[in-house]
């Protein structure tokens, strides 16, 4: 088998796209997805910050520390194989696997860690704020992250962090460990090997990226000679299927072996004697959101209103059954310190009557941005439904996921319909995202919400959300983020709606395919295929 698997491997890779709908049953040795993947912008990991990129790095590239698919709720060794951590000298030392290598076959070496995690930095792309938190700036990231004696790293921080929020920072995406002799030979005109990156890989991860044809498809090779073990499977295909009833068709046609985007009337309509339906809790909370920037949607009334037009359960047990559940804080149910009260129902005559007290000039009509797919096209037909017999009118502007988002951070939109999900696992990740912005400015970007939103948190929220970050008592600092969640609930331009709920469907072959709770927990490595 071991002689014949790489043979297989290269005949599928080679075969066109145009090709593969003709198979009517997929190649024993390949798992072959079918997913809207056009919410990609980039994937270098110093850049990567969509939830399908998210998921490609993750299969392609091995951090310091990681969750793994061998149970995504333990930070364990990734390419360091121990570490002593020095919480009053806030420093953290990482001895490396010996034996580990890029997919290229250098060796992962401490200089390869120093060069991946100072350019995130000095590249300061759209991720680059999750490591700029631990004290790092282009200036001196070179003495905080430095090769000690033989295999060792030494990571300092500054700022007053519980060693376990450092490490969980050290476990997420922007901190993806890169091929620096490869990368550099790729730079061109001082970019560090970016726009090579966002097309190639140079990682050590249980896959290598044969090919990505943005919005069309992603090759991914095993690499069997990973330190954890070969992937079951010789590689994975992901094609770029936007339509539900497309990927339904071709899963059932045995096209495909997964379909990553169906709707619960087609989940519930699938013949479950070939294929099966497993079901992820996500971490990923969903949004209306009003720009700041526009002068009729800054009066707190009309947040409130919109707080009570959306039909929350009536979508939840409509077209989003099986998909969503109601959440209203932006931290998600299942973790610490998440607020779970839901204290907003569908009440238009409330909303008017908050409309009408606040003396709101009406109608307003707004813009809506969404990502032309399922189910977020349901939901803005929904929101445009409940919202319009309070005088607020939703006209909705259809886009792909990458030219929705680019909008969103351009602050170039009016109201907009997205989700969030945490870029590591401390409830900071959202909370600065949900709960902070201290510089409003155009030209001040910064990777959250508010910002995006253009809304200038009040100073005492973004006192407390600093706070919470150092608050070293677990249980004080849990419920300040439980506070913040209250009072971003209350009153922010944000509304919050939903936690995702994802559904997979799949042929009745396939097992070991793990989707956690976030994007950067999907692995491929564990899946099999059964003859």
């Amino acid at each position: 088998m071991s002689i014949l698997r790489p043979a297989i491997l290269a005949a599928v890779l080679a075969m066109p796209m145009s090709a593969l709908p003709a198979l009517a049953d997929t190649p024993a040795e390949v798992l072959v997805v079918a997913q809207n993947i056009d919410d990609i912008v980039a994937i270098d990991p110093a850049q990567a910050y969509e939830f399908t990129s998210g998921e490609l790095v993750t299969n392609v590239y091995d951090r310091l520390v990681q969750y793994d698919a061998a149970d995504t709720t333990v930070l364990a060794a990734g390419l360091a194989e121990s570490w002593e951590i020095d919480a009053e000298g806030k420093t953290i030392t990482f001895t490396l696997r010996d034996g580990a290598t890029f997919h290229s076959g250098n060796p992962v070496r401490p200089e390869d860690v120093v060069f991946s995690l100072s350019r995130v930095v000095k590249l300061n792309l759209t991720p680059a704020f999750i490591l700029t938190q631990l004290g790092w700036t282009p200036e001196n990231v070179d003495q905080m992250v430095t090769a000690g004696e033989g295999n060792t790293v030494t990571i300092r921080y500054a700022g007053d962090f519980s060693p376990a929020f450092v490490m969980n920072v050290l476990a997420a995406r922007p901190a993806s460990i890169v091929d620096a002799e490869t990368v550099m030979a790729n730079e061109v005109d001082g970019d560090m090997g970016n726009a090579w990156l966002n097309a190639n890989s140079a990682g050590s991860g249980p896959f290598s990226l044969r090919m990505f044809r943005p919005a069309e498809m992603i090759r991914l090779e095993a690499n069997e000679n990973y330190f954890n073990g070969a992937p079951a499977i010789d590689g994975v295909i992901i094609r770029h299927v936007a339509e539900s009833a497309t990927q339904q068709l071709l899963l059932e046609q045995g096209d495909v072996d997964l379909a990553r985007n169906l709707t619960p009337d087609q989940i519930a309509g699938l013949d479950t004697d070939a294929l099966s339906v497993e079901t992820f809790p996500q971490a990923a909370v969903h949004f209306l959101s009003f720009n700041q920037a526009d002068a009729q949607l800054t009066n707190p009334a009309v947040w409130e209103a919109a707080r009570y037009l959306v039909n929350y359960q009536g979508m939840v047990d409509s077209f989003l059954a099986g998909q969503m559940e109601v959440h209203q804080a932006f931290w998600p149910n299942g973790f610490p310190g998440a607020l779970n009260d839901t204290p907003f129902t569908y009440d238009p005559a409330r909303a008017e009557q908050i409309l009408a007290d606040a003396g709101v000039e009406l109608p307003i009509t707004v813009t809506l941005d969404v990502i032309n797919a399922a189910p977020f096209t349901d939901m803005a037909q929904s929101l445009q439904a409940s919202f319009a017999p309070a005088g607020i009118n939703f006209e909705i502007l259809p886009g792909t996921g990458s030219q929705v988002i680019t909008r969103y951070r351009e602050r170039s939109h009016q109201a907009m319909l997205l989700y969030w999900g945490p870029d590591f696992m401390d409830p900071h990740s959202n909370a600065k995202a949900f709960a902070y912005n201290s510089n409003n400015a155009q030209d001040a970007y910064a990777a959250t919400t508010t910002w995006r939103n253009s809304w200038a948190v009040p100073a005492e929220m973004n006192a407390e959300t600093m706070a919470a970050l150092t608050e070293a008592d677990p249980a004080r600092r849990e419920e300040m983020y439980l506070d913040l969640q209250r009072q971003v609930q209350a009153e922010s331009p944000i509304v919050i709606m939903f936690q995702a709920s994802y559904q997979v469907a799949m042929s009745n072959r396939v097992s070991g395919y793990v989707n956690g709770a976030t994007s950067d927990f999907v692995y491929y490595r564990l899946v099999e295929k059964a003859e």
